[in-house]
């Protein structure tokens, strides 16, 4: 009865709108705060000063006390809260009214039927604090159903998630021995065997003081597979990286089970083409495990969710499950050795552990992610189908990780890429701690008492808290050896500050010991040493400025770093099927710093003035930054201008509304940004002007965005244009909207640049 008295004079305190957006995104809007848009420009663009990160932090630590504690008491309650449950109910209802629109919107052509929700005009002085997709409210009530992590932290005074403590001794490293007839860890510490050449280099302090101070060298190679490949390293000076034309299981130095299972967990990806002795791996697992089992960090910016996003998987999983398996053979292997010594042996040579047990962080989107890791797990553990492993906890993780197939709205056609991405639970809060030892998997397992730990970048987040908080825990990542983050570029849609945050905090000296015997940790992780042992695993659909920064400024591996460089060739823009004239219009900047007020400069004195006359109605302002867009939305409104917005917090009823609005000509301007595109996905009608404010994240929103005009039948092909606003600082993107040639002459020239695309060439 306390926490819910206590949660309803908290929730008395916050307007309606407040209490919707604390309990779907744990946070004020950021309309409402200045510290939090400072923090969101900062991790929209990185390449500010280490102050400013400093301030940055110290602004985070400032907001998070205040508000995600706040968060999480109310979410204890809001289930039982009397005034939360009719709120829910109203939301509920509003969300199908809208939801049926959309449908009917989708379906029906130029047939709007957003008046069915019944609700106020869209007025531009309304600011919005709703976010547009209803993923959040699912996966909330999920959660709270569930009873378990429920981005629950005791710290927040809500109940402890839920963790195994029944399994702890069967699954204690300590306590445990190598099984007799077991002679897998003689087999994997054979001479040669990749995991102990890496873990059992002892590098000197000459070395350490020369990757600290001196900048790498790099060396280019081309890879049949993975192509142009750049070998960067401090160590190993002119050594050029060569593919491995045939690979065979048995020489890779698998753990035993792993040899065996292996092939068949991979055979849906194989084809006739390969060759009899490399009949385990596709080309392209071949070339990125040949990489990855050297143990040097590894960045691929081509995963594609619809080709080889889950081959891609498969690799990493069996990497990681291989090393685990290694690291935790020589453990209870040197247990047996130790029991068996006589009294007074010195026990030096037995270190062969961190400073904590877990080995591997796998940081990935959603639920469905690590539900996918998880299986494959399984799959490569059993031999057969007689000697199926013992997992703990199953049931509990496929009713929290599953989804329901049910639960997906009928009749509603997205792209096949953003069908790929969202597939099955797609909440984006969760932490599961994963415990393999011999022929058994813990699944829920304590941090501490965990061989893998499985997060989403929020998940993790609240677990690691912020500066200031009182109860806050990072030793768990301190002796992390495989550090794997997959679909990178969808972060950039979610929030970068939480991979950042997680950089900061890994490979740092614990502060604490729980209970580690020193006599068995190795002298890297005494020394302090864990990051220059670390191997980094690095995968993305697209290359980002954003993405590089971590892979180059927080990737510390003596062996050095892979990174996969193609350059692309025709761009998104050949994908576009309406002819359209497209012109390119250059901004000038003086630095990287100055480069969104002069963007914004440019666009109000030069660009906008020309699309303010009536005749160049149905205008689409296209705008990647939520910064940007508050930005522009608050200059238009001054300026009094006829126009409507949709961003990632526009609720659906008044998403409805700004689409008809604007397909009927009554709003001249529809401001749109780039994270409710990538989350939502909606075709908009009515486009005849268009105008990139910046080129997109995803070089192919480009052409689904240009190729929106063609759902109009009553316009004009001739009055239609398109207008893209490009700095000098946007290289890559405009390469892979245009091609690399024709950005080597754009860069190059100064003048505007006008392509005109006739169809899908």
């Amino acid at each position: 009865m306390g926490k819910r008295r206590g949660g309803r004079e908290l929730l008395r305190g916050l307007s309606k709108r407040q209490k919707k957006h604390l309990r779907e995104f744990g946070e004020e809007h950021p309309f409402h705060d200045k510290l939090l848009l400072l923090l969101l420009l900062h991790s929209c663009f990185p390449f500010q000063s280490e102050d400013s990160d400093k301030s940055s932090a110290e602004s985070d630590s400032e907001t998070e006390v205040e508000q995600v504690s706040v968060y999480h008491k109310l979410l204890a309650t809001l289930k039982t809260s009397p005034e939360s449950e009719s709120e829910e109910e109203e939301d509920e209802s509003e969300s199908e009214e809208a939801e049926e629109s959309e449908a009917e919107m989708d379906s029906e052509g130029s047939q709007e039927t957003g008046e069915a929700d019944g609700g106020e005009e869209d007025k531009n002085d309304v600011p919005e604090e709703e976010e547009a997709t209803d993923a959040a409210e699912q996966t909330l009530g999920q959660e709270q159903d569930d009873g378990a992590d429920t981005s629950c932290d005791p710290r927040h005074g809500v109940t402890e998630e839920f963790t195994d403590v029944k399994h702890e001794s069967e699954f204690s490293l300590e306590t445990n021995f190598m099984e007799e007839e077991s002679g897998d860890c003689n087999t994997d510490m054979r001479d040669g065997n990749p995991f102990k050449q890496h873990m059992d280099k002892e590098l000197e302090e000459k070395e350490i003081e020369k990757m600290s101070a001196l900048s790498k060298t790099s060396s280019q190679s081309q890879w049949p597979r993975l192509g142009q490949v750049t070998f960067s390293s401090t160590l190993e000076k002119h050594k050029t990286l060569k593919a491995d034309k045939e690979v065979d299981v048995k020489q890779l130095y698998l753990h035993k089970p792993l040899e065996s299972t292996w092939p068949k967990v991979n055979k849906q990806f194989l084809s006739s083409v390969n060759k009899p002795s490399d009949s385990s791996f596709t080309p392209l697992q071949r070339e990125l495990f040949s990489v990855m089992n050297t143990y040097r960090d590894l960045f691929y910016p081509e995963r594609n969710a619809l080709t080889n996003g889950e081959e891609i998987r498969h690799a990493y999983c069996l990497h990681a499950l291989n090393h685990v398996l290694k690291a935790n053979a020589q453990v209870l292997s040197n247990n047996a050795k130790r029991r068996d010594q006589k009294p007074g042996t010195g026990t030096d040579d037995y270190r062969d552990q961190g400073l904590t047990r877990p080995k591997v962080l796998m940081i990935v989107p959603f639920r469905e992610c690590a539900l996918r890791i998880v299986h494959i797990f399984i799959s490569l553990l059993e031999v057969n189908d007689k000697k199926k492993i013992d997992v703990s906890n199953k049931k509990r993780f496929k009713g929290e990780f599953g989804s329901d197939p049910e639960e997906k709205p009928p009749n509603l056609k997205r792209p096949e890429d953003y069908e790929a991405v969202f597939a099955g639970n797609i909440d984006d809060h969760f932490r599961i701690g994963v415990a393999i030892l011999q022929k058994s998997m813990r699944l829920y397992a304590p941090f501490y008492s965990s061989d893998i730990i499985i997060a989403s970048p929020l998940g993790i987040r609240t677990v690691i808290g912020a500066e200031g908080e009182k109860k806050r825990d990072f030793d768990f990542l301190s002796s992390i050896e495989i550090l794997i983050i997959d679909q990178a570029d969808i972060y950039l849609m979610q929030n970068w500050e939480h991979v950042l945050h997680l950089m900061k905090h890994i490979n740092l000296l614990p502060l604490d010991s729980h209970g580690v015997d020193f006599s068995r940790v190795r002298m890297l992780n005494l020394n302090n040493w864990s990051k220059y042992y670390r191997q980094t695993l690095l995968f993305s659909a697209l290359q980002d400025p954003q993405i590089n920064s971590v892979f180059n400024k927080h990737c510390f591996n003596y062996s050095g770093q892979v990174a996969v460089r193609n350059v692309p060739l025709t761009g998104s823009i050949s994908h576009v099927v309406v002819q359209l004239p497209h012109v390119f219009r250059r901004l000038e900047a003086e630095s990287v710093t100055s480069v969104i007020d002069a963007r914004f400069q440019f666009f109000i004195s030069k660009v906008l003035p020309e699309y303010r006359d009536a005749i160049m109605s149905h205008t689409l302002i296209y705008v990647p930054s939520y910064f940007d867009y508050v930005r522009l939305r608050n200059y238009f409104k001054k300026e009094d201008l006829n126009f409507t917005h949709i961003c990632e917090y526009t609720k659906k009823a008044a998403v409805c509304r700004a689409r008809r609005f604007f397909l009927k000509g009554e709003k001249q301007f529809l401001l749109f940004t780039e994270r409710f595109h990538f989350y939502k996905r909606y075709t908009i009608k009515g486009i005849r002007n268009l105008i990139f404010y910046e080129l997109p994240t995803y070089s192919h929103f480009y052409s689904e965005i240009c190729n929106m005009m063609k759902a109009t039948d009553n316009g004009v092909d001739a009055t239609w244009t398109c207008t893209v606003l490009y700095s000098k600082y946007d290289a890559q993107k405009l390469a892979a909207v245009v091609g690399i040639d024709r950005t080597a002459q754009m860069l190059q020239s100064k003048k505007n640049v006008h392509l005109f695309v006739t169809g899908e060439n």
